[in-house]
């Protein structure tokens, strides 16, 4: 976590860098599951009776990228940590900055934003997650 507490503002200025490289991150995201069920699919085709032999070289090529996309994905992720986020999901885009909320006496809570929205307006406690995201006054 980030030593730095930010606040809602900090937060909504960085929300076009932000977009960007969720943009990319959950795109990679989206590449690396749909290689990871075809190489699933291709695994469990040759391993049946009578499913004969795979493309190696194909098969070595696609694992090789999905490889590729998990570097991709963590530079992404390393990018949004230097910023002093917490990316905490992927699927929906997810990234949380510490902050304090006045709502809890001044206490460190996390300022909640989802890709898509163009403005931080949540935040949940600590040990709290999306679910119990309430919004910001």
């Amino acid at each position: 976590m980030s030593e730095r507490l930010f606040t809602p503002d900090e937060v909504n200025r960085l929300i076009p860098q932000l977009t960007e490289l969720m943009d990319t991150a959950m795109e990679r995201h989206r590449q690396a599951l749909a290689l990871q069920e075809r190489l699933r699919d291709d695994r469990a085709r040759v391993a049946a009776p009578g499913g004969g032999q795979g493309d190696r070289w194909d098969w070595k090529a696609r694992a090789e990228r999905l490889d590729g996309l998990g570097i991709e994905i963590r530079q992404v992720l390393q990018q949004i940590a230097a910023l002093g986020g917490v990316t905490k999901d992927l699927e929906t885009g997810l990234v949380d900055f510490p902050g304090h909320a006045r709502e809890r006496g001044d206490q460190v809570v996390n300022l909640c934003w989802k890709y898509g929205e163009d403005a931080v307006r949540f935040w949940h406690g600590m040990d709290e997650g999306y679910a119990q995201r309430k919004p910001l006054p």
